[in-house]
């Protein structure tokens, strides 16, 4: 018999993507070449494509166009925020979560180990105000950064982004902020919310194809290059041009994957966020009421921190490994990934690697159903009880 595969594993990618986006990358094939690389109309063409991506992706940011770098993925943007705010400042000290993304703890530790840098790590708590007291209470006369998730790609909590950007712009540091599993969730604004570099990831809820990601900049803390090469600019000189977006964008630039973010926006912009949201949180929340009473499985949702969760639910069933769970669950046609999920910080926190080796992990999209999900909460009652 043939078994149906429903994707909710959208947290590391969302799977499928939309029609809109297919059909941007279809275009994007065939029509358009190298941007700033020719003054031919296959050139050009290229080069208008990725203006008017950074005017898209600027507008949903509220940043300016020139500050939208375009990276491969969000860790290679958080590695360009990272370590060049640690070049500009030399021995100084960054304060990060316990919920980060090896995409941040790596690149941290590393800086630490070569002694460039020393880090402070803060406790998430369940409410907003605990977990802004943690963070300002590390705040040292040499802090330079505070580089923190927005949200946890292991459990969903929202960590509180606003109230840190304000702390931040109080005592003039720089805010990194990691939005690759909230953008295109939440409402992010980077002026607004106080945030001078934003990182994320475009092959998530922006729901453009892999090989994306973005830094977007408010220009108040200027980065130096991590990489060294062509830019299309300035061709005279050995260095690399100082000003944005050239001097962070060495190489050709990723043109297929800018049309799929441009396009992957204007669908979540048609949608709406907040209708997005809601869609994807009521299948979190249908998970949740079906696993909470049974005794033999663990949800990684505290009731006390509320609503503050992105639509990811994690879970484990007693006395099992999560893989073995989730292999289970793949068999009966559900795609759900389990393990460390790359934030084996989080995990130490939430005692998940000694007795169950991470958790399982439910993340919906926007093209997620409610039968499938009901569908899903009976599998894995039924693996409780074996």
């Amino acid at each position: 018999m043939m078994i149906n595969t429903v994707n909710f594993d959208n947290a590391a990618t969302t799977f499928p993507k939309p029609p809109e986006v297919r059909l941007a990358v279809e275009k994007a094939l065939v029509r358009y070449g190298s941007s700033g690389r020719g003054s031919h109309p296959i050139a050009l063409r290229g080069s208008e494509l990725i203006y008017s991506s950074r005017e898209v992706i600027s507008e949903f940011f509220g940043a300016e166009p020139e500050n939208v770098i375009l990276t491969a993925n969000c860790t290679h943007a958080l590695n360009i925020a990272i370590q060049g705010i640690a070049s500009v400042h030399r021995n100084a000290h960054v304060i990060i979560s316990q919920m980060e993304h090896n995409s941040v703890l790596r690149p941290v530790y590393a800086l630490a180990k070569k002694k460039q840098i020393r880090y402070s790590i803060a406790e998430v708590k369940p409410t907003k105000s605990e977990t802004l007291e943690n963070f300002a209470s590390l705040i040292r006369p040499d802090t330079i950064a505070i580089i923190a998730t927005i949200a946890s790609n292991v459990t969903g909590q929202i960590l509180p982004w606003r109230e840190i950007g304000a702390l931040c712009q109080e005592k003039n540091i720089c805010f990194i902020a990691d939005g690759a599993q909230a953008c295109g969730l939440l409402p992010i604004n980077i002026q607004s919310d106080h945030i001078n570099i934003l990182c994320t990831a475009g092959h998530k809820a922006l729901y453009g194809i892999t090989g994306t990601g973005l830094l977007i900049s408010d220009g108040k803390f200027q980065l130096p290059p991590l990489m060294q090469g062509g830019s299309g600019s300035m061709s005279n000189l050995p260095e690399m041009p100082d000003f944005l977006p050239d001097s962070l964008e060495a190489g050709t630039l990723n043109l297929i994957g800018a049309a799929s973010l441009k396009a992957g926006i204007a669908f979540v912009q048609k949608k709406g966020i907040h209708t997005i949201f809601r869609s994807e949180n009521a299948l979190c929340e249908a998970l949740g009421e079906r696993l909470r009473k049974n005794p033999n499985i663990l949800l990684y949702r505290n009731p006390d921190a509320g609503s503050a969760y992105v639509p990811i639910v994690s879970f484990n069933i007693r006395n099992r490994p999560a893989e073995e769970v989730a292999a289970q669950l793949s068999q009966k046609g559900f795609c759900l990934r389990a393990g460390l999920h790359c934030a084996p910080l989080a995990h130490y926190f939430l005692h998940t690697i000694e007795n169950y080796q991470g958790t399982v992990r439910f993340a919906p999209s926007v093209f997620s159903g409610m039968p499938d999900t009901l569908r899903l909460a009976e599998a894995i009652q039924e693996l409780s009880k074996n």
